[in-house]
């Protein structure tokens, strides 16, 4: 069994930010692969579905992101699962938009989520992390993440949500490399192998020099004529 979370604050004023980009993520698996209702539990809201031939959990913590831990915490010791049983969706700063990374483990980077998790399940858990930009000045995070895409940014994100709902069979798996594949499709499709370039004109042959005609003089006019 697996425990796919995603990071977010609860509630409609936060429904569309930035910061609740792993929300997002949970709710484009849930719908596309047909999994079971969301149901208030363990201080968040949980789904239930298979993945890739694998039983997966898909948890939302509505406790405010930095109380998300909490919420991680009760789901674990429920299911008797270990950090390396979860995967944590969030939004990633430090990655521009519509960027996507797996990590394994490693320190929180200050975000308050991942920060909250850490103390209630150690750091051994897998993070996908998932560009939103930077805003350029660190006074200027808050109200950067805590605001809603752009909607210049809408159709990107759409085909990054496409991406991670279509790669997630291959992260329950435990396959990082080909869920990254799949999340690199929708956002750089394959050149189309129908279009080809046009054929350049064989080149010409080189021109022959032309044979002299046959010289059917006789001796003694060739003779004559060298005198002329």
């Amino acid at each position: 069994m697996k425990l796919f979370v995603g990071l977010g604050n609860p509630g409609g004023k936060y429904a569309a930010n930035r910061h609740n980009i792993g929300f997002m993520a949970l709710d484009r698996i849930a719908s596309d692969h047909g999994f079971a209702p969301w149901r208030t539990k363990f201080q968040g809201e949980l789904a239930e579905g298979t993945l890739g031939g694998e039983k997966l959990l898909l948890l939302k913590p509505m406790t405010f992101m930095n109380l998300s831990g909490q919420s991680v915490g009760e789901a674990m010791r429920f299911y008797k699962l270990t950090p390396a049983d979860v995967t944590v969706f969030h939004d990633e700063l430090d990655l521009a938009p519509g960027k996507v990374r797996v990590k394994q483990g490693g320190g929180h980077a200050g975000h308050n989520g991942l920060r909250s998790i850490h103390q209630h399940i150690g750091a051994d858990y897998q993070r996908v992390r998932l560009g939103i930009g930077h805003p350029g000045h660190k006074d200027k995070v808050a109200p950067y993440v805590l605001a809603d895409f752009a909607k210049a940014e809408q159709d990107g994100l759409d085909d990054l949500l496409r991406g991670l709902s279509d790669g997630a069979p291959e992260l329950a798996g435990d396959d990082a490399g080909r869920f990254m594949n799949a999340v690199a499709l929708p956002t750089a499709p394959p050149r189309s192998s129908a279009t080809t370039a046009p054929a350049r004109p064989a080149p010409k042959a080189a021109e022959q020099p032309a044979e002299p005609e046959p010289d059917n003089r006789s001796a003694l006019q060739r003779l004559a004529d060298k005198f002329r």
